[in-house]
């Protein structure tokens, strides 16, 4: 496809180190702000690009003083706040290498990341993740600190010393030497090694892919040459985990580079942090757009008149989606766009009364302020695409991987391809396999993985091409259409192939269906397991005076939110729920094809999580893994 030329040059192209980044933004953005976060008491709390330049340098000099000497490991086990960046960019200043903790990983996992790496400097965020950490450097003999964010600002004991008090060690050192930090960002070279990222394994150890200041800098440039317009006084939110390439390099690269402002958001204040903050784009993945869909319908149903105008409305919005879609499905979608131009005077009038009635109110939820979203990480529905667009919210949906630093395909300004993840983007080359695999080719490439020379070979062709482990479709335009990962794929004994992920999806907009789990490898027919959404039949069952066992419900924090881990057999037994349950999923079949129809199901009366090593930190979830746990009830429907 013909590449969209922008009338105005982006000023902001450039090829850096990422110090070299901040420096550009601390000398020539000083006044503007840099970063934006709620306080624990609720006061928004920000700071400028030349705040946040002094904090980089006081702990970059820390850092140094505490012996951490180019090309040496630093962890970061943190969630998403400000300081996580601010870390970042001072072991990066300091030649450091950023090695990426999720803080949700087990003990076993977390204690293999640092010792494969070589980590010598852990970052961690409060007294919880010190105990972990302190537990896991009686394995760790390379760990020599363990730097505390949030607590006790003095401490400074053993291995143990607060944030605070490395900053004061680093102003030290900057008192002393005035060029300590000038020398030692400016020795950073773009071919240096920049950070290992650890990938979500399914099966054995997970892998440490490294990346180059060049190939994330490539990898932002990249997006940012098809990218919306980002205006200087945009806001973008950040609540993904920074511990992954998606928000690290889509969200905090993109908005460094087009010096803007970061505000930090989490589940608990989410709301309140969009109508404050007034974001203008994030970054986000499938399941959570499913939730926000499924919240705002949750609310337009606490009366069956507010429920009638709101599936109304919906079937208004995709009504008018359809009708300015193209012969081929394609759909023109651009920054200011009146996606009411040039549709019947009916149609047209319908819609702009529900969008007064209900979609303003959704784009005022978020801000009043909203350019556009992305979407990776897994596949987003077409009608959840479609509901969004709807509803006047932008989603650009794109794929890639850790290994090639987000994007490889990504749907376009005026072409988007609901279902599809767009074209390859501009500098990356790509080619089917003959197994229909998706290869790929490109200076956002990484450059091996950590300490598994034999590994970095078995990733590449051999003329270069990195193997994605994903079986793609050619659409029209050169779009591609993610079937499924190659692990992803069932092969049932009639030799039909089935793309778990198809049959998985078609429940991303179920209101009564939280997971899906397809099986049927090597048997007759297709079967699944399925998780209900627990909190929806809780609502269901007390409104119409069904009890259940509550002492039996049990929950877990989900990025600090508290969701139902578990209920009781008699939850799951209650015949309303079988009855929904059932309804779904012969909804659901009769989309599919024949042969990729579930014949047979169990409701699991839990969800599946990070601790049961069920999900992966970006919710995806690890098949074998569940194949593993749940072996004896995928056994039972073949019986």
């Amino acid at each position: 496809m013909d590449y969209l030329e922008f009338k105005e040059p982006r000023w902001f192209m450039e090829q850096l180190t990422f110090p070299e980044l901040l420096n550009r933004n601390v000398t020539r953005f000083a006044t503007k702000k840099a970063q934006m976060w709620r306080a624990k008491d609720g006061e928004i709390k920000s700071i400028t690009y030349a705040q946040m330049g002094r904090i980089v340098k006081e702990i970059t000099c820390g850092l140094m003083e505490l012996g951490l000497k180019p090309g040496d490991r630093a962890a970061i086990m943190c969630n998403t706040r400000a300081e996580w960046m601010q870390c970042d960019y001072a072991i990066l200043c300091a030649a450091g290498i950023t090695v990426c903790v999720y803080p949700t990983l087990s003990g076993s996992e977390m204690t293999y990341i640092l010792k494969d790496s070589g980590t010598k400097i852990l970052f961690v965020e409060d007294s919880i993740t010190l105990a972990r950490a302190e537990k896991a450097a009686q394995e760790l003999p390379a760990l020599e600190k363990i730097i505390v964010i949030d607590g006790d600002k003095n401490i400074n004991s053993g291995k143990v010393m607060s944030l605070d008090v490395l900053m004061k060690t680093g102003e030290q050192l900057s008192i002393k030497d005035r060029f300590a930090f000038e020398d030692r960002w400016r020795s950073v070279k773009l071919k240096d090694r920049m950070t290992i990222v650890y990938t979500s394994g399914t099966t054995g150890n997970p892998k440490g892919a490294v990346h180059t200041h060049h190939s994330v800098n490539a990898a932002i440039m990249r997006d940012l040459s098809f990218a919306p317009e980002i205006k200087s006084d945009y806001v973008m939110l950040s609540f993904l985990p920074l511990s992954h390439t998606y928000e690290r390099e889509c969200g905090h690269g993109i908005a460094m580079l087009t010096a803007s402002t970061i505000a930090y958001s989490s589940p608990q204040t989410m709301v309140q942090d969009f109508a404050d903050f007034k974001p203008a784009y994030f970054m986000s993945v499938p399941r959570i757009y499913e939730r926000i869909f499924m919240a705002l319908k949750a609310r337009a149903s606490q009366s069956p008149v507010k429920k009638m105008i709101f599936n109304r409305a919906i079937a208004t919005g995709l009504e008018l989606v359809n009708a300015i879609s193209d012969e081929k499905g394609f759909i023109n979608v651009y920054q200011g766009m009146d996606i009411t131009d040039g549709v019947r005077f009916g149609l047209r009038l319908r819609y702009r009364l529900y969008d007064k009635l209900i979609f303003s109110k959704v784009r005022a939820m978020l801000g009043g302020n909203f350019a556009f979203a992305c979407s990776a990480a897994g596949s987003l529905s077409p009608d959840l695409f479609k509901l969004f667009l709807a509803m006047g919210l932008q989603i650009y949906e794109g794929y890639g991987s850790t290994e090639t630093c987000n994007t490889i395909n990504m749907n376009r300004l005026h072409r988007v391809l609901p279902g599809s993840v767009g074209p390859l983007c501009p500098g990356v080359e790509g080619r089917v396999a003959d197994d229909g695999e998706w290869l790929v080719r490109g200076n956002n490439i990484f450059l091996e993985y950590w300490n598994n020379p034999q590994a970095t070979k078995e990733a590449f062709t051999e003329d270069g091409f990195f193997k994605t482990g994903d079986i793609v479709e050619m659409l029209d335009e050169g779009f591609i259409k993610i079937v499924d990962r190659k692990k992803g794929l069932i092969v049932l004994d009639t030799g039909k192939n089935i793309a778990s992920s198809k049959v998985e999806q078609a429940f991303s907009t179920s209101p009564y269906v939280d997971v899906a789990f397809a099986a049927g490898d090597s048997q007759k027919f297709i079967s699944a397991i399925i998780v209900p959404n627990f909190e929806e039949f809780m609502n269901l069952f007390d409104q119409k005076g069904i009890s259940y066992d509550r002492s039996a419900v049990k929950y877990y924090s989900l990025n600090g939110v508290e969701v139902c881990e578990h209920v009781g057999k008699d939850f799951i037994d209650i015949p309303l729920l079988k009855e929904m349950i059932d309804k779904e999923v012969e909804r659901v079949n009769r989309e599919l094809e024949t042969y990729e129809r579930i014949k047979k199901y169990i409701i699991l009366n839990r969800r599946f999580t990070e601790n049961s090593g069920e999900m992966t930190p970006t919710l995806k979830i690890k098949r074998n893994v569940v194949i593993a746990n749940l072996k004896d009830e995928i056994k039972k429907l073949y019986v």
